[in-house]
């Protein structure tokens, strides 16, 4: 699938660096991704948020990734969440300017899943949330609790730093309408793994009924 460098992706800060993935034909949605904590390397190209973005390219998704502030070529500098939520903002608004009739879906793995689904569940232009490797005993997701946007979550079964147990024990605490899929034998970043993490993307959402 064609993807496109967009350099200029204004962001708090200055520049956002950027990566756009087109599905074949006209998407149907953009899907907004947002990376695992940077200062444990986390950044756009981080295998399984590149699996998770060409999944959603082959289900007639738009994926943009982003990296936050201070990563690659973005400006500024870490921040812990308060900035980095305003950095998913700001590529929210781009892929609502670029793709004004679209539906957004806010995605994030670990760290930016925390970013995507707590900002995405508060920001109206959204209207799907998806977690892959949430750190729900590390970050604040109460908003979570009454949030009535489709949630999707991907864990894996041996997550070594977020234990299953305790995203299943969240998962009870969220409001339908939500699924949650857990890979065997997977660890944290899904190391030999990354593969099935698009083919969770592609088992929930390919049929997916787009709320506009």
């Amino acid at each position: 699938m064609p993807t496109e460098f967009l350099r200029e992706i204004p962001g708090p800060k200055g520049p956002l660096e950027a990566l756009l993935d087109l599905p074949k034909g006209e998407p149907r949605a953009v899907a907004v991704f947002s990376h695992p904590l940077p200062t444990e390397g986390g950044t756009m190209h981080t295998k399984a948020v590149y699996q998770a973005a060409k999944a959603m390219t082959r289900i007639g998704v738009a994926a943009l990734r982003f990296n936050f502030r201070g990563v690659g070529r973005s400006a500024g500098e870490f921040d812990a969440g308060p900035g980095e939520k305003d950095d998913f903002e700001a590529a929210v608004t781009f892929a609502s300017g670029r793709y004004p009739d679209l539906p957004i879906w806010a995605v994030g793995m670990s760290f930016g899943a925390w970013i995507a689904m707590t900002t995405g569940a508060e920001d109206a232009r959204v209207s799907v949330l998806v977690g892959i490797a949430p750190p729900v005993d590390r970050y604040d997701f109460d908003v979570l609790k009454t949030c009535t946007l489709p949630k999707f979550i991907i864990h894996g079964e041996e997550d070594e730093l977020i234990s299953i147990k305790d995203v299943r024990k969240f998962y009870a605490q969220i409001p339908e309408p939500k699924e949650l899929v857990t890979i065997e034998h997977a660890n944290h970043l899904f190391e030999t793994k990354t593969t099935l993490v698009g083919d969770a993307i592609e088992e929930l959402l390919a049929d997916f009924t787009v709320r506009t």
